[in-house]
């Protein structure tokens, strides 16, 4: 328990061998479940997570079978007692997928575990020993508090944790903040991509945790469906700590499968949020935005052709894609106006 709630962690692990155990080993002592997901991995990844996980147990003087370390095929067996409750003898849950899903589909099997189980705030540390268990608190207060129903670290609000960040990552990095930020609705949170984050049991209950996005761009998809049911989202700052492990990422197919998501759920949350549930004149100004910046850069490229002999000047599309870029603007004011009592931002 930690200030009165419940607390279990989700540890999403693909071919983290040589790193899980340690983060096993060294989850704050307050955390009263810990879910360590398995992604089908392929070297010895499975065989330390239940290593770590009987030792764990076993030093909390508790009694673990093998019935306790189960498929997502064998769930009959995975220690839930008859009734539905949780198994109350076990702290660490080792869970294995039967094929690879992605850290996203990870991290959702962990969330509706937890869901299950009523497990007040949930967080969610990498398999790769980058997230520091010793700043898990700041994560949890601001639930706790009952300022935010779900909270992120975020690795920019520090210039010196910015300076630790690889170039590459920094870049990609602003470009995804950027284009969250738009699909998203939360303009003031920055650094998406930072997968240590806590969420409530109310949030949980809420979102619709089982669509959420399965591969790398869960977190920037989670985000989006918190904001189209009203949540609350926190950024605090958090640092990262880069050391052997080995990214799993391939930014060749990373960006556009991310890129084509987050276009997909901007489209998704103005239509849930703006028209299905309320009615707000901003869809209809994001609306006239882009067609008028299409248009007018159509009518440029039409007028980029010769004009022959005895043809007069084709009209500039100048200013359609001008008065469709004020109406992006004036969109987004309007968007970011909305979305500004749903969103916090800490500083040390």
């Amino acid at each position: 328990m930690y200030r009165g709630r419940s607390v279990a962690i989700v540890i999403p692990a693909y071919n983290e061998e040589g790193f899980v155990g340690d983060v096993i080993e060294t989850v704050p002592d307050y955390t009263d479940r810990v879910y360590v997901v398995d992604d089908c991995s392929t070297d010895g990844t499975w065989e330390e997570i239940r290593r770590h996980a009987r030792r764990v147990n076993e030093s909390a003087s508790i009694a673990v079978t093998d019935a306790g370390e189960a498929s997502e095929a064998n769930r009959a067996s995975s220690g839930r007692r008859s009734d539905g409750g949780v198994q109350a003898d076990r702290r660490v849950v080792p869970i294995q997928h039967e094929e690879n899903r992605g850290v996203g589909g990870a991290i959702k099997t962990g969330y509706e575990r937890a869901r299950e189980d009523e497990i007040e705030i949930t967080a969610v540390m990498g398999g790769d020993g980058q997230m520091d268990p010793e700043l898990l608190d700041r994560l949890l207060d601001p639930i706790v508090e009952d300022r935010a129903d779900y909270v992120k670290g975020n690795r920019l609000l520090d210039p010196d944790d910015r300076e630790e960040m690889p170039t590459f990552r920094l870049i990609g990095n602003g470009i995804l903040s950027v284009l969250t930020k738009i699909a998203s609705g939360y303009w003031k949170l920055g650094d998406p991509q930072n997968g240590y984050t806590a969420i409530s049991l109310d949030a949980l209950e809420a979102a619709p945790i089982e669509d959420m996005y399965e591969y790398y761009g869960y977190c920037n998809d989670l985000m989006v469906k918190l904001n189209a049911y009203e949540l609350r989202v926190a950024d605090v700052p958090v640092p990262s700590r880069y050391d052997d492990e080995e990214s799993h990422i391939s930014y060749r197919e990373y960006i556009p499968k991310v890129s084509g998501m987050l276009l997909s759920n901007f489209l998704w949350r103005l239509r849930v949020k703006y028209l299905a549930r309320d009615f707000n004149p901003v869809v209809f100004l994001y609306a006239l935005g882009a067609a008028g910046s299409l248009a007018g850069l159509a009518r440029s490229l039409r007028n980029v052709a010769p004009v022959g002999d005895g043809d007069e000047p084709r009209p500039s599309g100048l200013s359609v894609v001008l008065l469709g870029a004020l109406s992006l603007v004036l969109a987004m004011i309007f968007d970011m106006r909305a979305n500004e009592d749903l969103e916090e931002r800490e500083f040390e």
